[in-house]
């Protein structure tokens, strides 16, 4: 579905509803939609910051958006269908706990090897305050990215291994209002 036509398929349609928590009108909607910001069918790298920079006006979310665009192109092909941009935003927006935390670790998990790291976690949090810049004020026990990542791996690796595998991650993120609170960001949004 990379392609650009003006309507989906009763097989396409078929799929995505199986695939996503989303209804037929609302996907032909959302294709709708998709189609006129992206007539080629695709979305690319450079379009999808320039999305983001426009909903962080007052920080920096390039290198967010790269890490979000990364996680959202499940084939890596470089851009993102509207397949693959439905299924993340279906699950970002109307997803189970579970399946928010899976995407949250994919998306930490930078070089998807099943662990994060504190470098790997340093530089999500790091993208994530340069987006935010000044616009949030930060308790002084997480007013730098080092600070919100210590605090994270105190919580979060049980086995001081330096890495927080998926069960870890699940179980801490519970533990955190915070991570709950910001998986929970989406809902009902779409």
């Amino acid at each position: 579905m990379g392609k650009s036509n003006s309507k989906l398929t009763t097989e396409q349609l078929t799929v995505l509803q199986s695939s996503t928590k989303f209804e037929r009108k609302e996907i032909q909607q959302w294709y709708k939609g998709f189609l006129k910001d992206c007539p080629t069918g695709e979305l690319n790298q450079s379009d999808f910051k320039g999305i983001y920079k426009q909903f962080f006006p007052f920080g920096d979310p390039s290198r967010f958006a790269d890490y979000i665009f990364k996680v959202f192109d499940r084939n890596h092909n470089g851009t993102i269908d509207f397949t693959e941009f439905l299924q993340a935003l279906s699950i970002t927006s109307r997803g189970s706990p579970e399946e928010k935390l899976k995407w949250a670790f994919e998306l930490y998990d930078i070089d998807g090897n099943g662990h994060i790291t504190k470098d790997e976690m340093l530089t999500i949090v790091d993208a994530i305050y340069r987006m935010v810049g000044s616009m949030v004020q930060l308790p002084e026990d997480e007013d730098t990215p080092e600070k919100r990542v210590e605090k994270i791996f105190h919580l979060m690796d049980k086995n001081n291994d330096g890495r927080i595998d998926m069960a870890e991650f699940k179980e801490g993120s519970h533990q955190d209002p915070l991570i709950m609170q910001a998986l929970n960001l989406y809902d009902g949004l779409v």
